[in-house]
């Protein structure tokens, strides 16, 4: 047996994104940030396409992200935040309700919301999933969020288009 697969396309042209980032770790997440705007801007997103919306921790993620998604005006939004774990139990409750909240709002409003949030032990680790020595995981998330976009997109019934034949979607509301 031969299942058909559908999986999405990077193409961002045509799609909104909102990017909800922490401040906190901000020598870190910035770099977060500058590697999602990276691969969106490298897959065809136009400058006007693409919010950043800053809030105070990871913690304060999800409600940021439930608003950006809620208002209909983006396809995707991407949670963007570093949490290294400390000596205290800080670390669980911040890393683990960031992820609950961001999953939740997105399947409270159908909008895919993506987990950007680098979780590690150390801040070596830290470093080294933020680009400042090797990859990048802003930029892995958002080549996520491009994909997950146009996936749902042919699953709405709208039709991968050729090169400079995209259609015009609204937005998920």
């Amino acid at each position: 047996m031969q299942p058909k697969v559908h999986q999405g396309i990077l193409n961002a042209a045509g799609f909104r994104f909102a990017i909800v980032a922490s401040r906190w770790n901000d020598f870190l997440t910035s770099k977060l940030v500058e590697g999602a705007l990276d691969a969106l801007e490298r897959l065809g997103a136009s400058e006007d396409a693409v919010e950043i919306f800053k809030v105070p921790g990871s913690y304060e993620l999800p409600l940021t992200a439930l608003k950006a998604a809620q208002s209909g005006r983006f396809d995707a939004v991407i949670g963007i935040g570093t949490v290294i774990r400390g000596e205290t139990a800080h670390f669980d409750f911040v890393a683990g309700e960031a992820a609950k909240g961001l999953a939740h709002a997105s399947m409270q409003t159908g909008v895919p919301i993506l987990f950007g949030v680098v979780t590690t032990e150390t801040l070596e680790q830290a470093i080294n999933r933020s680009g400042v020595k090797s990859g990048n995981k802003g930029f892995e998330v958002a080549m996520a969020a491009i994909e997950v976009v146009n996936l749902h997109r042919e699953m709405d019934g709208g039709e991968k288009q050729p090169k400079g034949k995209e259609k015009v979607f609204p937005h998920v509301v």
